[in-house]
């Protein structure tokens, strides 16, 4: 039975950057290497935006609040068999 898995496409996002070799090429939030999925389930998860923060305090709240907002509108849907 097939069931729907979920990533988010993060390429069109200013915020985040693929760096081979860095964090196993993962989509990472610029110049850090803070995975970006870990933002966006983190968000997922109920955590608030001062928790997140207070879990990555170089990362401006408005930053924060921009990747979960891009995450919740650029989430893709495939069938997983």
């Amino acid at each position: 039975m097939a069931t729907l898995d979920s990533y988010i496409d993060w390429t069109s996002c200013e915020l985040v950057e693929r760096v081979p070799g860095k964090v196993s090429g993962r989509p990472i939030v610029r110049g850090t290497r803070i995975l970006a999925d870990t933002i966006a389930q983190d968000a997922e998860l109920g955590s608030s935006l001062e928790e997140i923060h207070d879990n990555y305090p170089d990362l401006p709240m408005s930053a924060i609040q921009q990747l979960i907002s891009f995450a919740r509108s650029h989430r893709v849907e495939q069938r997983v068999p």
